[in-house]
Order: C-alpha cells, then sequence, then structure tokens
C-alpha cells in the first residue's frame, strides 16, 4: 500500500524532469516530507488547457487533493479511504475504471514509508484478517537519487451545494496505484534488515520508470489491455529501504530530519 510518502523538490526541479509545460506559480507547495490522505499534492498530468483553443493535451503541474472522490459519489466523505487503487483490478472498479481510462497522472515522490511487521501477522494481512500494526518505519527510495514516479489516477467532483464560481465548487482528487511489492533483492539494504521490499509489507506502489511516462500520460490511449501493459512492475534492484525515526508515525512531525539514516531499527521496534 501507500500510506505516506514524502515529497519535496521544488516545482521548478519537477518542471524540468517532467518537461513541464504549464504550472501556476500560485499552486506552490511548501516542501512536504509526510504527506497523509487528504493533503495537497503535486500531480503531472496532459490535459488540454481550459478555455484554450488548441486542444492538445498539455503537460502540466497541478496540485490535487489526495484520496480519490468518483464523479459520480454524493459526497466527498469517502476519499480518505480511496487513496490507493490495485493495479490488478483498477480497470474494472467502479470507482476507478474511467478514470484509469482517460485521467491518468503521475504523482512524484522521493519515496515513501513503510512500517515493518512479522512475517504472521503480514501473511494475515494478505488475508484480510488483520489490520496491520505498525512497527519500525522504513523509507524506500531509487537508489540513484531519482524521483519516484508513482502511477496515479485523478478524477473531478463538482460539490452541487455551491454556486458555479464559488472557488471550491470543484475537487479534483487523486489516487496512487499500488502492485505486489518486489521479491528480488535491493540495490541497497540495512544490516540486519529486509533484503526486498516484500520483507517490508506485500504491496507498494507502482513506480513507472521514465520510458513509461508519455504513454502512460497519454488521455489518448484507452484500450485496457494496453494499459494495463503500462501496470508492469518496474525492473528490480532500483530500490533502496533503510530506517528512519518512528517520529514519521505523527502525521504533525514534518521536516528533513524524518528522512535521517538510521544506523538500526530505534529501541523497541522490530524487523
Amino acid at each position: 500500500m501507500c500510506g505516506r510518502y514524502a515529497a519535496s523538490r521544488r516545482p521548478e526541479d519537477l518542471a524540468g524532469i517532467f518537461e513541464i509545460e504549464k504550472w501556476e506559480p500560485e499552486e506552490t507547495l511548501e516542501p512536504d516530507y509526510n504527506v497523509a490522505p487528504t493533503k495537497e499534492v503535486y500531480a503531472v498530468l496532459d490535459r488540454p488547457l481550459k478555455d484554450a483553443d488548441d486542444p492538445r493535451p498539455v503537460r502540466q503541474l497541478r496540485t490535487l487533493k489526495w484520496g480519490l472522490v468518483p464523479s459520480w459519489s454524493k459526497t466527498p466523505e469517502g476519499g480518505a479511504r480511496m487513496i490507493n487503487a490495485r493495479a490488478e483490478t483498477v480497470h474494472e472498479k467502479p470507482s476507478y475504471r474511467r478514470a484509469f481510462s482517460s485521467r491518468r497522472c503521475i504523482l512524484p515522490a522521493d519515496g515513501y514509508y513503510e512500517w515493518v511487521t512479522g512475517t504472521q501477522e503480514r501473511e494475515l494481512e494478505v488475508e484480510g484478517k488483520k489490520k496491520r500494526p505498525r512497527k519500525q518505519p522504513y523509507f524506500v527510495t531509487p537508489a540513484d537519487g531519482s524521483v519516484f514516479a508513482m502511477a496515479g489516477l485523478y478524477e473531478f467532483w463538482r460539490d452541487k451545494t455551491l454556486p458555479d464560481d464559488h472557488p471550491q465548487a470543484w475537487w479534483v482528487t487523486c489516487s496512487v496505484i499500488t502492485t505486489e511489492a518486489e521479491q528480488s533483492p535491493l540495490a541497497v539494504s540495512p544490516a540486519d534488515g529486509p533484503r526486498a521490499l516484500a520483507d517490508i509489507h506485500p504491496r507498494m506502489p507502482l513506480m513507472l520508470t521514465p520510458d513509461r511516462w508519455d504513454a502512460w500520460l497519454d488521455p489518448s490511449r484507452t484500450g485496457n489491455d494496453e494499459l494495463r501493459e503500462l501496470l508492469a512492475p518496474p525492473p528490480g534492484g532500483l530500490m533502496r529501504a533503510y530506517p528512519v525515526t518512528t517520529a514519521v508515525s505523527n502525521v504533525r512531525n514534518n521536516g528533513p530530519e524524518l528522512l535521517k539514516e538510521l544506523e538500526g531499527p530505534e529501541e523497541g521496534t522490530l524487523f
């Protein structure tokens, strides 16, 4: 799953990485080292500009709310629960299939946090029989320091209780697509720590390598078979994972110190 991540890159840097054609300076977000559901996040998407004569899609950097609200939803309350969409079923679930067909995005991150749990508890979680307790947090990030480009979906929702000209009449929300965690060895792993992402959690955000960015963002691609091919996991061995402070478990904590690598798990936590 993906329930927390870090996003500290400036919009100017993201514009260069993703070849952004348009972004609004007034939408600039502060670096966020503890991104949690319902927060505003950056998203890269290809979409025609509103009220423009040119109908071609334009690569944009937008701020969206993390937690997808389907267009047909009567209220936005369920958005906080819809932060993740499973790659295996995203094409058929009513809440995601329309967005999967035509409203795909990339959610740039430094990496994501995940909390290690014991083998037996992890097996129960996979079976849906037990909610996983959080223990030692790990930060998962590309070993080469590149951007972690998470595959995402976005959706528009109209608040019919507000007039058309109200600034909050339209919500634009998003969800992270997840896939099975890699079982191949990490590029770098801590001593006496997890050797693969699957040792940490059975799911992981789907990271798109640069060769897939254009195809994923292209709104003219609508065929399920073609799109599902893009959901293949990235090559193994691109990630590193290391223990970080348990302070990240509290969403009120936020700062670069949350990314500091610890020599080992904090006292009282387990791998």
